[in-house]
C-alpha cells in the first residue's frame, strides 16, 4: 500500500510538472534546489559562527528575483508574440498599397518615373541623376532650391526605354557645402510574411523587406 500510495503521488507530480509552462518549472526548480542548498547549508554551519538572519533573508530576497525575472521573461515573449499577431492582421489591409522604403529605384509607370528624397536642411541646389542599369548617368536634372525634409519628384523616361530599371542619385548643396540627403524608393505592398519571428512585407520591387523599415504608407 505504502508504495502504491508513492506511485500515486509522484505520478501526480509528474503530470501537474507536464502542465506546467517551461518559465514556471524551470523557476520551481530553481528554488527547490535553493531551498535544499539552504537547509544543508544551516545544518553544516560552524556553531560557533551560526548565519544571522540577516544572512538568510539575503539569500531568500536573491532566489525571489531570480524567480521574478524567469516569470517576467516568460510574460514578454508572451507579450511579443501577441504583438507580431496583431501586426500581421492590422498588415493584411497594406496589400496593394504604396510604401517607401531606403533605396534609390525609380518607380517606373508608362515612362514616367517616381522617386523620393530627404534632405537635412534647407539647399541652395538639388541635382537629379538618372542612372541606367548599368550604373551610368543618362540623365541630370536640375531641382532648384529644396527646402528640408521630404520631396517627390517625377522624370520622364522621353527615349530611354520606359521599362528598364533605373535609379538615381541625388546631390544637394548649400554653397560649397553639400547637404546630407537620403534616397527612398517607392514601391508596393503584394503580400504579408508572417513565418518568422519578424513581420516582414513582400514588395513588388525591393521583395522582402522588414516591416519596420517601411518609413511611409501612401
Amino acid at each position: 500500500m505504502a508504495v502504491s500510495a508513492v506511485t500515486n503521488t509522484t505520478t501526480t507530480k509528474a503530470s501537474t510538472d507536464s502542465l506546467m509552462p517551461q518559465g514556471s518549472k524551470n523557476a520551481a526548480e530553481t528554488q527547490d534546489r535553493f531551498m535544499k542548498l539552504l537547509i544543508a547549508q544551516m545544518k553544516n554551519q560552524d556553531p560557533m559562527n551560526p548565519m544571522d538572519n540577516a544572512q538568510v533573508t539575503s539569500q531568500m530576497a536573491q532566489i525571489q528575483t531570480v524567480t521574478g525575472v524567469s516569470n517576467l521573461d516568460t510574460s514578454i515573449k508572451s507579450l511579443s508574440s501577441q504583438f507580431v499577431q496583431m501586426q500581421a492582421l492590422q498588415s493584411v489591409s497594406l496589400v496593394g498599397r504604396d510604401v517607401s522604403v531606403e533605396g534609390n529605384r525609380l518607380q517606373m509607370d508608362q515612362g514616367t518615373g517616381t522617386g523620393v528624397f530627404e534632405i537635412a536642411a534647407p539647399a541652395d541646389a538639388v541635382k537629379l541623376e538618372v542612372l541606367s542599369p548599368g550604373g551610368n548617368v543618362i540623365d541630370t536634372v536640375q531641382l532648384g532650391a529644396q527646402g528640408s525634409g521630404r520631396h517627390n519628384f517625377d522624370w520622364q523616361s522621353g527615349n530611354n526605354d520606359p521599362t528598364a530599371k533605373y535609379n538615381f542619385r541625388i546631390t544637394a548643396t548649400k554653397g560649397t557645402a553639400a547637404v546630407p540627403n537620403t534616397s527612398y524608393s517607392l514601391d508596393k505592398v503584394m503580400a504579408v510574411n508572417t513565418s518568422g519571428a519578424k513581420l516582414q512585407l513582400q514588395l513588388q520591387n525591393a521583395g522582402l523587406v522588414d516591416y519596420s523599415s517601411v518609413k511611409t504608407f501612401d
